[in-house]
């Protein structure tokens, strides 16, 4: 299964791209998130693997995620124009994604993110959750999106309700 989400940031590319790449903020915006820990590696940083636990509803799902792009490597160097991309694998049990972000200028003081998600799945169950209901997994990603949005611009954050 695949499928692209995008919003548009009202802040300058390079914002954007540090407070994606800050784990400080990721319980800020990103919903479910119980645990995201590097096992090696420096957060964030190229190469890195860590342990991930999402939580949605009663149930935790925990997987590995490893960074597979980082591009610029330095952000606070990022030159004018340049495409930002980070690209993460994750693996849990009996599925596999790959997420690839990219944040590219849209004005002086404005950011296009573009995310195109793929997922695998391995069991059986797994599969018919992906084929009968494809746009929950749209949804919460452009959730997701929406959220980082409000907290970029408004400081806004989802553990306060």
């Amino acid at each position: 299964m695949k499928y692209t989400n995008s919003i548009e940031v009202d802040l300058p590319r390079d914002r954007v791209a540090r407070l994606l790449a800050d784990p400080a903020h990721l319980p800020k915006w990103l919903r479910g998130m119980v645990i995201h820990e590097p096992v090696n590696g420096i957060h964030g940083q190229l190469g890195t693997t860590s342990r991930v636990v999402m939580q949605s509803g009663k149930r935790e799902f925990e997987c590995t995620e490893t960074i597979t792009r980082r591009d610029p490597v330095d952000l606070l160097d990022i030159p004018d124009n340049a495409v930002v991309h980070f690209d993460r694998e994750m693996l849990g049990p009996g599925m596999w994604s790959v997420v690839r972000d990219q944040l590219t200028p849209a004005g002086p003081e404005k950011t296009l993110w573009v995310s195109e998600s793929e997922y695998r799945f391995d069991s059986l169950m797994m599969r018919m959750v992906g084929f009968l209901m494809p746009s929950t997994f749209r949804k919460q990603s452009q959730q997701h999106m929406q959220d980082f949005k409000a907290f970029a611009e408004q400081g806004r954050d989802i553990r306060d309700g």
